[in-house]
């Protein structure tokens, strides 16, 4: 066993059980602030694995402890400051905050959703690779009318190496297979078409994609209501 675990209870404690909202920005800048050697406790009343893969790519280790049971401590322990390949510090662009909507529910049915999300998304050598998930993810989405979900999609994919002109072929397929009324009516005004557009605006004028990633999360991100799965009153 590692020495750092044998410290761990000096780690300096962040209980998010009782935040409402997404708190994943404020515990990752506090991350990136920690020095190798260092570490944090984080207190959740459900497991938070899609924090771990997150934590990961900024070089940290950890350890979870079920203390009770709607209590979790994950100590985190910086091994090597890492810099990540995307925005914001994280693997994957606009992490499930929608997993804190269940918590308001019950904590056990966020216990039974997180599992399944990491079955789904984190799963060790897939089939189906990463890029297609989120394509196939994206077109479910546009099928179902959840275009909030699509524009996620969408950002995620273009984050991990989706072409514009994959992009093109997708949305030429939306009008095949949703109709031209469907199109001009639901997908055009979307946010979805949206962040596609500025895609293809930035790529125009020769922005490199990491740019073109954190501005799509910045204009179609959390902050977005039609995107964000937070609740976030209009003004």
């Amino acid at each position: 066993m590692s020495n750092w675990k044998d410290n761990k209870e000096s780690f300096e404690v962040v209980d998010v059980r009782g935040i409402r909202g997404n708190f994943l920005p404020m515990l990752m800048a506090k991350a990136k602030k920690k020095a190798a050697g260092e570490g944090m406790c984080v207190v959740q009343s459900f497991e938070p694995i899609p924090l771990y893969s997150a934590m990961e790519e900024l070089g940290f280790e950890h350890e979870t402890v079920k203390a009770a049971d709607n209590e979790y401590r994950v100590y985190f322990h910086r091994e090597e400051v890492k810099q990540p390949d995307l925005p914001g510090g994280m693997d994957v662009p606009l992490k499930p905050t929608a997993i804190l909507n269940f918590k308001e529910i019950a904590d056990e049915l966020a216990n039974i959703v997180v599992p399944f999300w990491k079955l789904i998304w984190e799963r060790e050598n897939p089939a189906i690779d990463q890029r297609t998930r989120f394509l196939l993810s994206l077109a479910n989405g546009v099928g179902g009318g959840r275009f909030r979900q699509a524009t996620r999609e969408l950002i995620k994919a273009y984050a991990f190496g989706v072409t514009s002109e994959v992009l093109d072929e997708l949305f030429e397929l939306f009008v095949w297979n949703q109709g031209v009324g469907t199109f001009a009516s639901e997908i055009g005004p979307s946010p979805l078409f949206g962040a596609y557009k500025l895609i293809k605006k930035l790529e125009a004028k020769g922005v490199e994609r990491s740019d073109i990633v954190r501005e799509l999360i910045e204009k179609f991100g959390e902050k977005n209501p039609d995107v964000g799965t937070m609740y976030r009153a209009r003004s």
